[in-house]
């Protein structure tokens, strides 16, 4: 496995991390335990070093799985966790409020700590840009943890490039986590050049799509709930000539080379800059993308193949085969208005980026 180190900091991580939310929340329910606990096992044995949990996830639920689990690996592993919501009474209880106030996190931090059974979190990411609290106030009071030795590094998600100015001129941040694949290339001229002019490492997360990039979701998809497509019912979906097809498979023209390390060779192309964040919850399918990156570091040996496929993604891309936006219209504009942010919407009809 290859590593890569943060910009931003001293953290060197391999090349592909793990984002663990989905064994704990989100995507069907919680998976078993035990399952769960061998799986990361499995990650740290074939070269994984880097591991994402939040406080939400679950929520705690998640934080405590991976404290546990890779509690034998002490030193040899990197783990990043996020603060910056809470249980919402309005809404049933569910944890969809912000709260990045300084006294919320250094109370987040003390729990944290202990779910993840550290003396101090290697990156401490905000979770989403919250309004209501100044970024400066916000970074403040994590460089107060740094102090304090609770914590190593300081991290914003889908963060605009001004609120990452901002921060950064508090406490140097060490990396950014925002979405960015084949589907979602918005980030190559929204922040991407401020962090690279600032010296900030980047963590995509959903490289793969939430799964349609690997070639092996289409219309039919049915997942633990039941339900067609089910949390991603109303995001991205395939279409074409007429008719719905799998994601990603008209991108792979030799079936040898597979979907997975192709949508994963668009996010290694900034110089080896990215760390690709990937989600799993079967040990088949981390060891089909793990044994790929060991064999060829997450790249497609092939150079005239790989030229091929990223000028297809690059002519044809997302627009020419997607309908639906990366996330309803609401949550995309309760984002924008979070993150202080255009608005970018992909409309159905149109298949085009509409910015407002």
């Amino acid at each position: 496995m290859q590593n890569r180190r943060l910009w931003g900091g001293d953290l060197e991580v391999s090349a592909i991390g793990f984002g663990c939310m989905g064994m704990s929340w989100s995507y069907g329910p919680p998976k078993d335990k035990r399952e769960m606990i061998s799986l990361l096992h499995d990650a740290v044995d074939r070269g994984v070093t880097f591991f994402d949990t939040a406080e939400v996830y679950g929520p705690l639920l998640n934080e405590e799985l991976v404290g546990e689990a890779l509690a034998p690996f002490r030193g040899k592993v990197v783990i990043a966790t996020k603060f910056g919501w809470e249980a919402n009474p309005n809404d049933g209880g569910k944890w969809s409020a912000l709260n990045s106030r300084p006294e919320h996190i250094k109370q987040v931090c003390e729990g944290s700590l202990k779910r993840l059974k550290v003396d101090a979190i290697d990156l401490f990411y905000q979770h989403r840009v919250d309004r209501k609290v100044p970024i400066e106030d916000v970074a403040g009071a994590v460089k107060d943890l740094i102090r304090e030795g609770k914590v190593k590094q300081f991290g914003l998600s889908e963060a605009s490039a001004p609120t990452i100015r901002r921060a950064h001129a508090v406490q140097p941040i060490a990396a950014l986590q925002s979405e960015y694949s084949l589907f979602w290339r918005e980030p190559e001229e929204t922040v991407m050049p401020t962090l690279e002019e600032l010296g900030i490492g980047f963590v995509p997360f959903s490289p793969l799509g939430k799964g349609f990039l690997t070639g092996k979701i289409d219309a039919s998809t049915t997942f633990d709930n039941g339900r067609p497509d089910g949390r991603r019912r109303s995001r991205r979906r395939p279409q074409g000539d007429g008719e719905e097809r799998p994601h990603g498979t008209r991108w792979s023209p030799r079936r040898d080379c597979g979907c997975c390390p192709v949508a994963l060779e668009r996010c290694s192309e900034l110089s080896n800059w990215p760390v690709d964040l990937c989600g799993w919850r079967l040990h088949h399918a981390l060891r089909g993308l793990v044994t790929v990156d060991n064999r060829t570091a997450g790249r497609v040996d092939d150079d005239s193949l790989k030229c091929d496929l990223l000028l297809s993604c690059s002519e044809h891309g997302p627009a020419a085969c997607l309908i639906g936006s990366r996330r309803s219209e609401v949550t995309t504009r309760q984002a924008a208005m979070r993150a202080n942010a255009p608005l970018m919407l992909l409309t159905e009809k149109q298949n085009s980026l509409i910015v407002s």
